[in-house]
């Protein structure tokens, strides 16, 4: 069941749900951009799509794992680490503002502030739980 983040209760019940990301991974994600290439070599270029799907996971159950879609992508930055680095959360910050839906990978974030580590923007976002997906094994 997919539940949206439409109010700032929300984001309260996902934050607490989910130890506020706490000893989290972001395991992989997927963008789709709704633009393409058919068969005939013709082009709907109109990103009409621009949608973010992520696989959290971390080291607590109930949940394990969580499912999280950004819709109507305003924003994007992904901000990677080497493999010199660990890439765990240790805390998420999400924030509705103006019409949308920030969440950031660092749980002092706010939209006020200029950030280079990875964070979205979007219209609309849900999630839902997905321990099926916990493990090493691709989902998208």
């Amino acid at each position: 069941m997919w539940n949206k983040l439409e109010t700032n209760e929300d984001i309260s019940n996902l934050m607490e749900m989910f130890g506020g990301f706490h000893d989290s991974c972001i395991k992989e994600l997927k963008y789709l951009s709704g633009a393409f290439v058919a068969p005939d070599l013709s082009m709907q270029p109109i990103n009409k799509q621009r949608t973010v799907k992520i696989i959290f996971q971390r080291q607590y159950e109930n949940p394990t794992t969580i499912e999280m879609e950004f819709s109507g992508l305003v924003k994007l930055n992904l901000a990677l680490l080497d493999e010199q680095y660990t890439c765990e959360l240790f805390g998420a910050a999400c924030i509705l503002k103006d019409g949308c839906i920030y969440w950031y990978d660092d749980g002092n974030c706010s939209t006020e502030q200029e950030y280079d580590g990875t964070w979205i923007c979007a219209k609309e976002a849900k999630w839902r739980i997905a321990d099926e997906y916990s493990g090493q094994d691709e989902v998208f």
